[in-house]
């Protein structure tokens, strides 16, 4: 369950919020939460999908080093949580295990937003083949 939103900066940090949320109620019990969900704000619309990866991918509850998005993501967390989702989409107060945030510059007229959340079932690490 992927999106992607080129939102005006007048959306500001807001419109970034509303986007994500949307996007975890949209997908509800589809992703098999508990879930991680990366984020990617700026670049272009290709390289916003990037970041969101990135983010997704970087260790879980691993916060971003920047202490602005830290606290975004932490925000974030709460509010999807706040969702009531929870596990496997039969409500709970768990529905995230954590949200990840990277950045990128984008033209000054733009504000490309990109969520990738995962299954649960993605976050079994292979240490042998």
């Amino acid at each position: 369950m992927s999106a992607l939103t080129m939102l005006t900066p007048a959306a500001g940090v807001e419109g970034v919020k509303k986007f994500v949320l949307e996007c975890v109620v949209k997908a509800g019990a589809k992703t098999c939460p508990p879930i991680i969900v990366g984020v990617g704000i700026g670049s272009t619309f290709d390289g916003v999908a990037v970041l969101a990866k990135r983010a997704h991918l970087r260790p879980a509850g691993q916060p971003n080093p920047d202490p602005y998005y830290a606290n975004l993501e932490q925000e974030l967390l709460t509010e999807i949580n706040k969702t009531g989702i929870g596990p496997q989409g039969l409500g709970g107060r768990v529905t995230a295990l954590a949200v990840h945030i990277e950045k990128g510059p984008a033209h000054i007229a733009s504000l490309p937003v990109a969520v990738n959340i995962n299954c649960h079932a993605a976050r079994i690490k292979v240490t042998e083949l």
